[in-house]
């Protein structure tokens, strides 16, 4: 019964933007023959074994799959967080195993927002402050951090929070939060892992709801989890076992 109100409650809202993403054509990420082995003493641990799939502007794409199965591996090579060790990954346009370090942190603080299930908001700091930080590694002067931080907080609709510290906020606040910081350098991608995982099933409907508003305006979207109820409601999703791509369906 949860599984098919989920579904239903995001079909009609798929189809809205069906139109919107269709019409984006500029590839966003690529991922080529992607593998990625690790090396443990003389155990060699293949998370990855030649991905390759294309996700264009404006998507809105679920990658799913279980435990183990590379899907995290995956997000940190679309994150530019890891390198390939064969196969090309390339975020808006740029091949990432070509970058050095300063490259991939400036194309990371630019092009991706992050949503992580934990949040990681820094606890010696109020809300604002969290959202703005993003903003100072962009170089942008304290006033104008401060008027983007409140502006994307009061779309999060926590203009009554942002002086509170996150000890102070529920779990789907704080997840509103982390999503107001993912969003507040406009950023090409938003990529969320689990981002409903640590959140009752309501507030966490609510939180698709926001990923879904942010998708209408062109951002691309791609969410990492292992619930089949989100991967079975987007418009796409990309299912990945044992290394491989199992099914891209949409």
């Amino acid at each position: 019964m949860k599984k098919e109100i989920f579904e239903n409650e995001f079909a009609e809202q798929e189809n809205s933007i069906l139109e919107n993403s269709e019409k984006q054509i500029e590839s966003v990420i690529e991922l080529e023959n992607v593998k990625r082995v690790y090396t443990m003493g003389e155990t060699q641990v293949y998370a990855l074994r030649g991905i390759s799939f294309k996700i264009n502007q404006g998507e809105f794409v679920t990658i799913m799959g279980p435990s183990g199965s590379g899907k995290s591996t995956c997000m940190n090579m679309i994150g530019c967080l890891d390198r390939p060790s064969e196969g090309v990954v390339k975020i808006n346009g740029r091949e990432t195993a070509l970058m050095n370090e300063k490259e991939l942190s400036v194309l990371r603080n630019r092009t991706i927002g992050f949503v992580f299930q934990q949040y990681f908001l820094l606890s010696s700091m109020n809300v604002l402050e969290n959202v703005m930080l993003p903003l100072r590694y962009s170089g942008i002067e304290r006033k104008e951090r401060i008027a983007l931080a409140q502006s994307a907080l009061e779309r999060m609709g926590l203009q009554d929070r942002m002086n509170h510290r996150p000890s102070e906020l529920s779990g789907g606040q704080k997840q509103r939060v982390a999503i107001a910081r993912a969003t507040v350098t406009n950023p090409k991608i938003i990529l969320a892992d689990e981002p409903t995982g640590a959140l009752d099933s309501e507030t966490g409907r609510a939180v698709m709801n926001l990923f879904r508003e942010i998708n209408r305006s062109g951002t691309t979207v791609v969410i990492v989890t292992h619930d089949p109820r989100i991967g079975e409601a987007s418009r796409r999703c990309i299912k990945i076992f044992d290394g491989k791509i199992q099914s891209d369906e949409m």
